[in-house]
């Protein structure tokens, strides 16, 4: 009896060793993840932004903030099972909006025709009024 109870504290003694070091092994990893997706960021930011659009080099802290920010503004915490609002459009929704812009984009087949017949002189004669009511 007593050797059966050794073996049953002794396995859940185990069995919390293996639970520990399994979270501290993922936290381990997904601290060096973010770490290494810092540097990736930190590379190619400094690769492209500065030569295209003369935005200043980045430090790897910087990065890493940016990262943290964009999470913050863009990013959501809720997980990927989180079901709170559907993906799904709704169908009566859809149908209605696509037929207000077919309607709409049918029109648009005489607009070149329009505006070589009337629009330039139209827009000439609108620039005229709005300069006479300046002075």
């Amino acid at each position: 009896m007593e050797e059966y109870v050794e073996h049953q504290v002794k396995s859940k003694v185990e069995k919390f060793f293996r639970g520990f070091f399994k979270v501290l092994f993922m936290i381990i990893a997904a601290i060096i993840f973010i770490l290494l997706f810092g540097y990736g960021f930190m590379l190619l930011w400094n690769w492209l932004m500065p030569d295209v659009f003369g935005l200043p080099v980045l430090t790897y802290w910087k990065a890493v903030g940016i990262l943290v920010m964009a999470k913050l503004l863009f990013g959501n915490f809720e997980g990927k099972g989180h079901k709170k609002h559907s993906k799904k459009p709704h169908k009566r929704f859809k149908h209605r909006r696509w037929d207000n812009c077919k309607s709409d984009f049918s029109k648009w087949e005489f607009y070149d025709d329009f505006w070589k017949e009337e629009g330039e002189n139209a827009f000439n004669d609108f620039v005229e009024r709005q300069q006479q009511e300046k002075q």
